[in-house]
């Protein structure tokens, strides 16, 4: 088998198994209180205008740390679907319904490197801007209703 297309074929595996184990947990979640809770909306890209669907799943880790998992479509050469989920620990400043956040998550070379984020919302939705050495662009959030 072509080293490649081997190397290609673990690649689509893993982000399978990384799917599973997020809509296992997306489906587990019944906290929707404050910030934590799921999250849906979508992501766009400000560099090349790319933008898809986006999910978020965000929990307490200890007192103002938070552990978001972000779970993103995105159309490869424009038209081939794929999934992909990162998360990263954010912190959190809350003051009468409002939110202050940021955080970063190193994607790794292939993905753009190191992403920044910082933003801002109430219980009802989110707005998070990204910046990387490649790319920025914003995430529209709204939290997701119960039975959807």
């Amino acid at each position: 088998m072509n080293p490649r297309v081997w190397i290609l074929s673990i690649g689509l595996a893993l982000m399978g198994l990384g799917c599973s184990t997020f809509d296992r947990d997306w489906d587990a979640t019944n906290t929707n209180t404050g910030i934590e809770g799921r999250w849906v909306g979508r992501w766009h890209s400000d560099h090349n205008q790319h933008n898809d669907v986006l999910r978020c799943l965000i929990t307490r880790k200890e007192g103002n740390i938070y552990s978001t998992r972000f779970h993103a479509k995105y159309k490869l050469l424009g038209f081939l679907p794929i999934s992909f989920g990162y998360g990263l620990d954010m912190t959190v400043i809350e003051g009468n319904g409002q939110y202050q956040f940021q955080g970063q998550a190193d994607l790794g070379k292939l993905a753009g490197g190191l992403y920044k984020y910082a933003g801002s919302g109430t219980n009802d939705q989110l707005q998070f801007n990204y910046r990387s050495p490649k790319d920025h662009g914003t995430f529209n959030l709204q939290r997701q209703k119960e039975g959807e």
